[in-house]
């Protein structure tokens, strides 16, 4: 039930953000969906007892289901990656950071700091397999249709 209210609550926080953004219709409903479909696998992984891996999978998701939707409503992956991982930016974190360094410990920024840093990092990385993958496979895939043997006629 608790993940079922959490990821409730994202999309709701995605639907508010693509109402500022200008994002209308389906497509809203479908980027925020990824932003429950992200935080979900955030929850589901969180027997890894280490958050960074829970955002690195929470990431992949995300990445995944983008590039899916994508596809789907023939629509940049961008718009749909940007507003699914607004749950996982770790606003927190910048925060308590910043509060840290003006406050004068500086033992306790560079650690919160380097720790949001590290999130941020599983977050590009997820984002930079999945998106590598994809390009990499359209432009073999594409690449074969283009060396496939066509007939004189033009038909196959």
């Amino acid at each position: 039930m608790k993940i079922l209210l959490a990821s409730f609550f994202s999309f709701v926080a995605c639907i508010a953000y693509c109402l500022c953004v200008n994002m209308r219709g389906w497509k809203m409903v479908w980027a925020s969906l990824g932003g429950a479909i992200g935080w979900s696998v955030y929850l589901l992984f969180g027997f890894a007892n280490h958050d960074i891996f829970q955002y690195f999978m929470a990431s992949l998701a995300i990445s995944v289901y983008s590039e899916i939707m994508a596809r789907v409503n023939k629509s940049p992956a961008t718009g749909f990656l940007l507003i699914s991982m607004l749950p996982m930016v770790p606003g927190g974190g910048i925060y308590h950071a910043m509060e840290y360094a003006v406050s004068g410990n500086t033992g306790r920024f560079v650690s919160v700091g380097l720790h949001t840093f590290a999130i941020a990092g599983a977050l590009a990385l997820g984002v930079l397999l999945v998106s590598s993958t994809v390009r990499l496979t359209v432009t073999i895939h594409r690449q074969k249709r283009a060396d496939a043997p066509k007939c004189s006629s033009g038909r196959l």
